[in-house]
């Protein structure tokens, strides 16, 4: 093999860091709805928060995606997508709201 082709693969150290911050970010959610100790706001948003935490874990640990100049493409790329996918997610959600609102006051 050559140096860049292993170069281009993480560590076994850096795959048991991104299993463990996966699992850890998988327990907390997990915690904190099945002790039922926050309200359901609170437990909404610390699953939000763990969610994108766990994202990013798993895009820098196991997909390798960095800030690089030779891999700046693929930051675009995930940069335009999540974008758009707010964009879709969000203005359904908006449009979905405001359908139940006008419905359920007529």
């Amino acid at each position: 093999m050559s140096a860049s082709s292993t170069n281009a693969h993480g560590s076994v150290k850096s795959y048991v860091t991104g299993l463990v911050l996966s699992l850890i970010l998988t327990i907390i959610p997990f915690a904190v709805v099945m002790s039922g100790a926050f309200s359901v706001l609170a437990t909404v948003i610390v699953i939000a928060v763990t969610a994108v935490l766990q994202i990013l874990v798993q895009l820098v640990m196991f997909m390798h995606m960095s800030t690089k100049a030779d891999e700046g493409w693929n930051l675009m790329s995930f940069v335009f997508t999540l974008t758009i996918l707010v964009l879709v997610v969000g203005g359904s959600l908006w449009i979905m709201q405001h359908l139940h609102l006008n419905m359920m006051i007529g």
